[in-house]
């Protein structure tokens, strides 16, 4: 498991093997999450990217009769 060091800058460089797996690129934005004391970093996906994440998705749901 790699390990960084935080810079007096409070910055950290995210290793090479972890930027390739997960796709990150320079630029990119990510989401910190504080979670049971550690810290998460998460990929901010642009909007365009989730197109269709839900298709085929079935969630059938009973409506109200006055809203048929």
């Amino acid at each position: 498991m790699p390990a960084v060091i935080v810079s007096p800058k409070f910055q950290v460089v995210i290793p090479k093997e972890v930027r390739d797996q997960l796709g990150i690129v320079a630029g990119q934005r990510l989401q910190v999450f504080v979670f049971e004391g550690h810290i998460e970093l998460l990929p901010i996906e642009p909007l365009e990217n989730l197109r269709g994440i839900l298709k085929g998705v079935d969630v059938p749901f009973e409506r109200e009769p006055d809203r048929l």
